[in-house]
């Protein structure tokens, strides 16, 4: 049986254009030409894609029930990789206050400690979690 190379990853949302739309720009992923004029009043399924071809394509669908407990799953923005001490907080401060000009909240921010370099706790929109690492 052959790996698998590709995968989509698929959030359950109360508005997916809206959070399709907030993602691209988190993300610098782009909405597919086919997909730019649905009607967000009615659109069941929204997506977007990295304009490389390289990361996964992450679909948006709507659903009736409103989020009520903590993410089983999230995404890591990987704002910081390769950066350590200072350099890696100052790269992710930015990142986190440019997400928060878009609607983010901060949760919190966790220093270095020795151990684990310094990452941010936060939640898009409709309140999914989501790190900046």
């Amino acid at each position: 049986m052959a790996s698998i190379k590709k995968f989509q990853v698929t959030i359950d949302c109360a508005d997916p254009v809206r959070l399709a739309r907030f993602w691209c720009e988190v993300l610098g992923y782009v909405i597919p030409a086919e997909d730019e004029d649905e009607d967000p009043a009615t659109v069941q399924y929204f997506g977007c894609v990295d304009p490389t071809g390289e990361g996964p394509r992450v679909l948006f669908q709507r659903v009736p029930e409103g989020k009520v407990v903590k993410n089983r799953v999230h995404l890591d923005v990987r704002a910081g990789t390769g950066l350590v001490g200072d350099e890696r907080l100052a790269v992710l401060t930015a990142e986190r206050d440019r997400l928060v000009a878009l609607g983010a909240v901060c949760d919190k921010v966790l220093l270095a400690d020795g151990e684990n370099e310094s990452c941010i706790n936060m939640r898009d929109i409709e309140g999914n979690e989501f790190c900046l690492d």
